[in-house]
């Protein structure tokens, strides 16, 4: 027989209001008092509540206790032999895992006669052990709260009972007000009571059903408890798909229902808690539409469309229940309990872009967090940069990748064709910092690239020559040169730039552009500190940066600062560190880039500067001057783009020739972490160990790129200038830019397609498969069509076309896959590649020299190779700088288990 309970339920409910769920006078046993949660939990709800926990229970666990501030729990191994030790509790709360939920109720009902309230945490508790337990505590007269909850509290009362309702600070968000609420979700009942508080509402009962697929108390008994509680003028009831609990409810005080869930309609498995499942007529629509004819409304609460009446509102977004509440209880001339405490407002304690260039709308800056928040991410915050989890990275980049569908590569996720658009300057920035410099940042990398571009008298120079005399390839001679630019080279950029990032990093800074008061920082640098930022006697350049730099139109922090610092004479170095500090301040604090990096910046500068200035004779470099220009107009007034091409071609570019050079080398950027360039630059840093930063030398990751390339990638672009030359030499071409060449290219195709068709029979004919292939035609990717295109090289012929860039090498090229078609060589018209790209826009760019005789074909292999180079060294740097922050000790190393022995 049923204990005697409340009227009006055909079964036992104890609880006849919302006042006598968690009282001050309920103590409390917890089974598995000791586990991870409850550790947490339990002494939070215990000192908020008054020190409402008698005992608790864990197998083989007696004698021991939890410690709380009130004083240490103890532990007992059971029920039994807690209640003989002489406690007495009312209440427990069960921690248990699912299969241990069923008698761990049991034995507490069966020893503990006094036993009230049942509370069960536990997630995924059995249907069939659900039943046994309702079963059990109907028969002995037992509310049951969950499973699946976070328990119950009451912040007229102070008391929690169960699980972390209202956090580590119950009081803070359990505040005593006139609103009850009900949950299927633990997390929102303190969200909502979180929320509530910025109208102006406090709590009365806040109790968390839980969402498995039984729940024991359920809204009907909810309901019943808030219309005998005095203390409660409202409620809000937040509820998920599946099950009839809220169906066919008596709702006498005005109610906000909150259902979420449409999305789970279709699923046929339970997502997120078990009992969200639907079936038949439960899913979210239909609790939607159950709560409107409760409420007598025809719509969802929205602040645009307010549906609302005296009894409720329906909303499906919990930030909107706050309004929706001050509404209907507006309308039952019910006021809110006080004033309103913050807002709903998005307010990020966190904020980045992650480099990406956002609309300012979308802009979210961060506020101030509220305490004790707001120290931690002040102390957070002045860990300044990024800090990338280390891994094996010998195939994996996070800098790099190519998608093997389009051929595409992306460098920091932009596309190569994208940064094809750029200049030379502009990716090198791009590499190291993750993004693209302004026309004021332009400006000053140019300062620092062609402050070091003259090697007159340098050791890299004298290197790079004896290896050009020995008559080394363009890499080899460029390995000799960057081997000399060790860390010693630059010690005294790095020695400013690390002076001005520790120097600033505290500071607040938040963009190196513009103006900062700077006099703090300026006041803590030791005399010892402003004489190295200072210019001795035999400092070259730096006269000549400041004037580009203070011409350039812009304002920088950091090159002010070492003006002041050096008393208007800020050294070569102290410039250099002052502008990569400027280009990656920023990039510094949005935790773009780390602390390694922005360090190491002019390191990569001179690199970059050498490989320039030492792929051209030692004649070449004079003291006052570069292949020909003076250093002071080198460093004032050229971009490196340019000088780049001087180096190669010896001649500053047109304008034309200045996009196609800028486009050429955007193009070679990278090709993936797999390539054997790629692979070469991350042995070497890996095998330095990056785990410890500043022992990695990063000119030798240059080195191992350089040493990785070769006649077979690099120096194999000269094959396809090779072929070009050798079908237009006699031609009488002289302006391949000039579209009225008066040139017949179809009969040239035509010439070399019927030859080559005799050539390949013959070849087959005598079972020759390694016969020569026609460069830069045909790819194993794009191939299989009527017609084959590489969208690459549709991609810069689109471009050209809309620049008005004629190039008559390409023009061939097309000409040349039709020809081979017609002519039976191909079953379908190969695509012109990416190579054939390349190929023709450097000798585009040479055909006038070459076809005079001032450039021989020596010369223009070199050019070409060398023009690979400049543009790889751009994704190097950037999978340099990648391996340098995330890679792990010799992690490109092949594992002996897959290599193999060839007889």
């Amino acid at each position: 027989m049923h204990k005697q309970g409340v009227k009006d339920f055909p079964y036992y409910v104890g609880i006849k209001s919302l006042g006598e769920i968690a009282t001050r006078e309920d103590r409390v046993c917890v089974l598995n008092i000791l586990g991870n949660e409850s550790r947490t939990v339990t002494p939070v709800s215990h000192i908020y509540s008054g020190g409402n926990v008698v005992f608790g229970t864990m197998p083989g666990r007696t004698g021991q206790s939890l410690e709380t501030k009130l004083g240490n729990i103890p532990v007992y191994n059971s029920v039994k032999e807690g209640l003989k030790a002489g406690h007495k509790f009312n209440t427990a709360v069960i921690y248990l895992p699912p299969s241990g939920v069923k008698d761990g109720v049991a034995e507490a009902v069966k020893h503990n006669p006094d036993l009230k309230k049942v509370v069960i945490l536990t997630e995924k508790v059995s249907v069939a052990d659900a039943r046994v337990i309702r079963a059990i505590c109907q028969a002995n007269g037992i509310d049951v709260f969950g499973g699946n909850c976070l328990g119950v509290a009451d912040a007229w009362n102070q008391v929690r009972i169960g699980g972390a309702l209202g956090g580590n600070k119950p009081e803070e968000s359990l505040v005593k007000g006139s609103i009850a609420i009900f949950s299927n979700s633990g997390n929102f009942t303190t969200t909502i009571a979180v929320y509530l508080l910025t109208k102006g509402w406090g709590t009365t009962t806040s109790l968390s059903s839980g969402k498995d697929v039984y729940i024991h108390y359920s809204p009907r008994e909810f309901f019943h408890a808030l219309h005998n509680d005095d203390r409660s003028r409202g409620a809000v009831i937040y509820t998920e798909p599946g099950g009839y609990y809220e169906h066919g409810l008596d709702i006498k005080k005005p109610t906000v229902a909150c259902v979420v869930g449409r999305w789970k309609a279709r699923l046929t498995k339970a997502c997120g808690h078990a009992g969200s499942l639907a079936g038949s007529g439960d899913d979210a629509m239909a609790k939607e539409k159950w709560f409107m004819e409760y409420f007598g409304v025809d719509g969802i609460y929205t602040p645009q469309t307010p549906h609302f009446s005296k009894k409720g509102a329906v909303v499906t977004n919990i930030a909107h229940i706050p309004e929706a509440l001050s509404k209907v209880m507006e309308k039952n001339g019910v006021k809110s309990d006080f004033e309103p405490k913050g807002d709903l407002s998005l307010k990020c304690w966190f904020g980045s872009n992650a480099s990406v260039q956002v609309p300012k709308e979308l802009d979210m800056q961060a506020v101030k967090a509220v305490s004790p928040y707001d120290e931690q991410i002040e102390h957070i915050n002045r860990q300044v940069g990024a800090q990338f989890p280390r891994q094996a990275m010998k195939d994996a980049s996070g800098a790099s990748m190519m998608d093997p569908n389009t051929q595409v590569t992306r460098v920091h996720n932009v596309s190569i064709l994208d940064s094809s658009k750029r200049s030379l300057e502009e990716n090198l920035v791009f590499s190291l910092i993750k993004r693209y410099p302004d026309a004021y940042g332009v400006e000053l990398a140019n300062a620092a690239f062609n402050a070091h571009l003259n090697h007159d008298g340098d050791g890299a120079l004298a290197a790079a020559q004896a290896a050009r005399e020995a008559e080394s390839s363009p890499n080899s001679v460029l390995s000799a040169a960057v081997s000399i630019v060790g860390k010693g080279r630059v010690k005294g950029a790095l020695r400013a730039s690390s002076m001005l990032l520790d120097a600033f990093q505290a500071s607040g800074l938040q963009s190196g552009y513009g103006k900062f008061d700077s006099s703090a920082v300026l006041k803590a640098l030791t005399a010892d500190d402003k004489a190295a930022l200072t210019a001795g006697k035999d400092d070259k350049s730096a006269k000549a940066m400041l004037k580009r730099v203070e011409n350039a139109g812009g304002r920088s922090v950091f090159i002010e600062f070492v003006k002041e610092a050096a008393k208007g004479k800020p050294s070569t170095d102290a410039l250099v560190a002052a502008i990569w500090m400027t280009l990656g301040w920023e990039p510094l604090i949005k935790r773009s880039i780390s602390k390694v990096t922005i360090a190491a910046l002019p390191w990569y500068s001179r690199i970059f500067s050498s490989f320039v200035g030492c792929s051209v004779d030692v004649s070449k470099h004079k003291k006052d001057s570069f292949c020909g220009v003076k250093n002071d107009e080198l460093v004032e007034k050229w971009s490196f783009t340019d000088a780049a091409f001087l180096a190669l071609i010896g001649r500053k570019p047109t304008e034309t020739e200045r996009f196609e050079f800028s486009m050429l080398l955007g193009l070679i950027i990278s090709n993936g972490p797999g390539t054997i360039s790629a692979q070469g630059a991350k042995g070497a840093v890996s095998s330095d160990g990056p785990e410890d930063p500043a022992r990695v030398q990063i000119n030798k990751g240059f080195v191992g790129f350089l040493t990785h390339t070769g006649f077979a990638h690099g120096g194999n672009g000269y094959e396809a200038i090779a072929f070009l030359i050798e079908r237009f030499s006699g031609k009488g071409l002289k302006n391949p830019s000039n579209r009225k060449h008066g040139l017949n290219l179809r009969a040239i195709a035509d010439e070399y397609s019927k030859g080559y068709a005799k050539y390949k029979a013959d070849q087959k004919a005598l079972g020759n498969i390694e016969y020569l292939k026609i460069p830069c035609v045909n790819h194993p990717v794009f191939k299989g069509k009527d017609v084959n295109y590489d969208p690459r090289e549709r991609f810069v012929a689109a471009l050209f076309e809309e620049k008005g860039v004629y190039n008559v090498f390409l023009d061939f090229y097309h000409n040349l896959v039709k020809s081979l078609f017609d002519w039976k060589v191909s079953k379908n018209v190969y695509c012109v590649n990416i190579d054939a790209v390349i190929a023709v826009i450097l000798l585009k760019i040479v055909w006038e020299a070459y076809s005079s005789g001032k450039m021989p074909d020596k010369e223009v292999e070199s050019a070409a190779f060398t023009t690979f180079l400049f543009g790889r060294m751009i994704g190097s740097a950037a999978e340099i700088d990648d391996h340098l922050n995330r890679g792990r000790n010799m992690d490109t190393r092949t594992a002996a288990s897959k290599c193999s022995f060839v007889g």
